[in-house]
């Protein structure tokens, strides 16, 4: 092969990646077992490796490097549930604050997925359901319609857990963001889906407000996501401390690129 022809999973790796959207943090315990209303949900999508994504970005770059390890390379054809189980333990072995299962989730269950989390169900960790679309129309719209734009990787040291205001009124709003992002992408509503990523911020902003504002961020996480949601649909970060911001938009939005979704394995 010419090496202009080889490809770029032959450096990155062929494991696809996954971003996480609205209701991202119900998916830890100490939140979910504090709703009121279970379960609630949070969205994430399976993308093609098309480059190389930032690390310490919300993109789970670490779990995916596990994965590679771990399964040489290639996801295994096994049961996803068992796969997804597998990658938590391997990656949550002897850690005090554990990722959530929804980063393991993302990276083998392809197209578009919610999951539904309860406390009552394994203590929250796995969720109770998953509800998947893997639909080529609806996965080639919200390509169409979401645009990501590179902000800043979380810097070292940095925690994002130091407050907690763990309302559960809030905490039941953010599981609801991920119910109502979920539904806009089956429907094709663009105002709609902005709309569940702007509360899905102000839940993050309320309950863990270390995710948008910390003293170690060198970004003001909070005006520039402001200026993209009054002028768009709706903005939402990759993660907290920042990484990349989504923004949901019609028309294209500058220096923003969009993503490819997998819906097949």
């Amino acid at each position: 092969m010419d090496v202009n022809e080889k490809p770029i999973t032959e450096v990155i790796g062929s494991i696809p990646y996954r971003i996480a959207l609205a209701g991202g943090w119900i998916d830890q315990p100490f939140t979910s077992r504090l709703n009121p209303d279970p379960p609630g949900s949070m969205v994430v999508v399976q993308i093609e490796p098309q480059f190389r994504w930032m690390d310490r970005s919300g993109i789970c770059t670490s779990t995916r490097d596990i994965a590679i390890h771990l399964w040489h390379g290639r996801i295994p054809n096994e049961e996803p549930v068992e796969l997804v189980r597998q990658l938590y333990a391997a990656e949550n072995a002897g850690r005090a604050e554990p990722s959530g299962s929804q980063d393991m989730i993302g990276l083998i269950y392809p197209g578009i997925n919610r999951l539904d989390y309860d406390y009552e169900y394994e203590g929250g960790i796995f969720p109770k359901h998953i509800e998947s679309s893997t639909d080529p129309q609806v996965a080639r719209w919200l390509e169409s319609v979401l645009y990501v734009i590179p902000v800043a990787p979380r810097p070292d040291g940095y925690n994002p857990l130091g407050r907690r205001n763990l309302d559960p009124q809030w905490i039941a709003r953010l599981g609801q963001t991920g119910q109502d992002c979920f539904d806009a992408i089956i429907e094709k509503n663009l105002s709609r889906l902005g709309a569940s990523f702007n509360e899905c911020m102000s839940c993050w902003h309320t309950i863990l407000p270390d995710t948008v504002e910390h003293d170690s961020l060198t970004v003001d996480l909070l005006s520039l996501l402001d200026w993209y949601q009054q002028r768009y649909a709706g903005a939402m970060y990759s993660g907290c401390g920042g990484g990349y911001l989504y923004v949901t938009s019609d028309e294209p939005v500058p220096g923003g690129f969009q993503i490819k979704i997998r819906t097949g394995q």
